[in-house]
């Protein structure tokens, strides 16, 4: 059995369950050892940072941390053991999930829980990649995000015709 463990940011109560997303904000994971870089594959991380991002902002969620992991062998230590869907099911209501590798099954699944994988080359700090989450965000983004926009609710950013000079 997988032990799973959330970490909030707590004002006056603890929270069962993810606190409510922010109006407007995409909700990103990304997969981490340590809280600070997106340094880990997805069956091998420790810990999920969670964020809302919008256009505006970022702001810290909570983070999820699992205390039994799968190595970075693509093996698991106990047969049978599925290390997959407890994470998925820890990352419900997320949009995106940032990770360095992410096996098939893997990625089939998230996608079936509404939450698109990406994979990243190498790592980087969080603060990067909520960043260029951002800019996707504030420019034009593309349409496999306009899709994960649109179901997550987020008004969509109409263009301007207007032109600059007057």
């Amino acid at each position: 059995m997988t032990s799973l463990r959330r970490l909030s940011l707590v004002t006056d109560e603890a929270h069962a369950s993810p606190p409510e997303r922010q109006a407007g904000a995409l909700r990103v994971a990304i997969a981490t050892q340590d809280l600070k870089e997106l340094n880990a594959h997805f069956g091998s991380a420790k810990r999920f940072a969670v964020y809302d991002v919008t256009r505006a902002e970022w702001n810290f969620v909570e983070a999820v941390a699992f205390d039994d992991v799968s190595d970075e062998r693509r093996t698991h230590r106990t047969e049978g053991d599925d290390r997959i869907g407890p994470k998925v099911l820890a990352l419900k209501g997320c949009h995106l999930l940032f990770c360095l590798a992410i096996g098939g099954p893997a990625a089939a699944r998230l996608v079936a829980a509404k939450i698109h994988p990406i994979k990243v080359q190498h790592p980087e700090p969080i603060a990067s990649v909520l960043s260029r989450t951002q800019e996707m965000l504030r420019k034009a983004p593309p349409p496999w995000l306009r899709k994960v926009l649109a179901d997550a609710g987020v008004p969509r950013k109409k263009p301007s015709f207007k032109d600059d000079e007057d």
